[in-house]
């Protein structure tokens, strides 16, 4: 499940993106927000770069996170890391499990994945087993600095500022999307 604040702007467009570099994996992405502009489509400058990365954006929706929503995750990614807090707030055991993006992407970047299969179950999903890898490199790789850390929020804001969202994601997501991919293999 990818989170925002209000599920139209980073977290659909985190969703589609993601859902389409694992659509060859049995992964369901997902998508809400802390403060969802509940039953809107997403944002036009989401779409548009959705579209010319030749992903759709049809029938998304927003919705509003709930504590049942995260209960039924493995994986819970977040725009910010003041998303991740206000997600372990709703749901306090989700805190093993929710990452704000570029953090995620950084540990998934330094595990040594194909040597950690000892630490997960072996019922787990797949993208159980990517957190649990992720995990195992907490320790190893130095926290982003404040001012670095986070996805912009585009929102009521110029195309510009839908650029940068996508160029910060774009400079994280492939690094999750690999380490996935990554984890199959090794399955």
């Amino acid at each position: 499940m990818v989170v925002c604040t209000g599920n139209v702007c980073r977290s659909p467009y985190i969703e589609r993106l993601l859902a389409d570099g694992l659509r060859d994996l049995d992964v369901e992405v997902s998508s809400a927000g802390t403060h969802a502009l509940t039953g809107r489509p997403m944002e036009p400058g989401s779409a548009r770069l959705l579209q010319e990365a030749g992903i759709s954006a049809d029938g998304f929706v927003a919705r509003q996170l709930t504590a049942a929503m995260l209960r039924e995750v493995d994986l819970v990614l977040t725009a910010t890391r003041e998303h991740r807090r206000e997600v372990a707030q709703l749901e306090p055991k989700a805190l093993r499990y929710v990452h704000a993006v570029d953090d995620f992407s950084d540990l998934v970047a330094a595990a040594e994945l194909q040597h950690e299969s000892f630490l997960e179950p072996a019922a787990a999903s797949l993208v159980a087993k990517l957190a649990i890898r992720a995990q195992s490199a907490r320790g190893e790789v130095a926290a982003r600095l404040a001012d670095a850390s986070g996805i912009v929020d585009p929102f009521r804001q110029s195309d510009e500022v839908f650029d940068t969202m996508a160029q910060q994601v774009g400079a994280v997501l492939p690094k999750i999307v690999q380490a996935a991919h990554e984890v199959a293999r090794s399955r």
